[in-house]
Parts: structure tokens; sequence; C-alpha cells
């Protein structure tokens, strides 16, 4: 289901007293592929209720033209998926605030992130302060990796 975050927080605080587990997926995934869907069945894994934030189009920073589409059709895409329960365009360039209003017991990215020190925005970093800060947990996925940017940039 695709949600407006107030919405989406006030339907998370309800699962949260039924004792469900939250598990939190953010990014831009621009070209949706066996990667990502790979990603979100490992992190689904971690909890009951899978939530996938996007960023939004005026945040993307990964060359011209793109995202190459837009954030209600990358909405429309993850939302296709059965494992996935929510879908929310961010409102931030990060997902810190996002974290911050939704809550999540697991916020989980792939393997690409294992090393903080490699993220050169720092990002995932303040991201992972802001899930311990609210009592979750960063968690990191194994599953098979591609680059949107890279198979766009080659087609």
């Amino acid at each position: 289901m695709i949600c407006e975050l107030d919405e989406l927080a006030d339907a998370l605080h309800i699962q949260k007293k039924n004792k469900r587990k939250t598990v939190l997926c953010h990014g831009t995934f621009d070209g949706l592929h066996i990667g990502h869907i790979k990603h979100f069945q490992a992190a689904k894994k971690f909890g009951d209720i899978l939530i996938v934030t996007l960023t939004p189009d005026r945040f993307v920073n990964k060359g011209p033209h793109r995202p190459y589409y837009n954030e209600q059709l990358r909405a429309e895409a993850i939302d296709a998926l059965k494992n996935v329960d929510y879908v929310a365009i961010n409102r931030w360039p990060t997902a810190v605030e996002t974290i911050k209003m939704l809550k999540p017991n697991y916020y989980v990215k792939g393997n690409d992130y294992e090393h903080p020190e490699d993220d050169i925005t720092g990002n995932i970093s303040n991201e992972q302060q802001a899930v311990e800060a609210i009592g979750g947990k960063l968690k990191l996925t194994h599953e098979i990796t591609f680059s949107s940017s890279s198979l766009i940039n080659k087609i």
C-alpha cells in the first residue's frame, strides 16, 4: 500500500501495539531489479511488516536525467511486490528523519554498506545513529548486488 508518511506513522503505531516488528528499507530504487527484490525478501525476514521509503526525485543525485523513473512510478513498482507491506515517498534527502518518525525495529541496508567508512556521504552512519537512538537496530542483507546506475548507464 502506498501511503503518506503521516498516515504510515499512524498505521505503524497500531502495528507496534500489536507486537509486530517493523522493518524499514530506504533508497532510490530507480530501475527496480532482482537485486532490489532479493534485498526486500531478505529484509522481510527480520520482522513482520516491511516498509520501503523512496528518495524523492528532487534529492536524487545520480547524474543527468535521473532518476530514470519518477517517484510515483518507483513507488508503484515496489508496491506491486508481494512481500512489501507499505511504500512511502520520503520528504528528506536521507532516511534520518523518516527513521525518527516511523521508529522501525530494524533499518535494513544492503551489504554494500558493510563498511560505513566507504560511504563518502556519511549518511549510513547518521542513519545508524538515528535507528539506534529510537531503540532499533541496523541490519545488513547479503544478497546479490547490482547497481541501478550501472544498469541504466549500459542501456
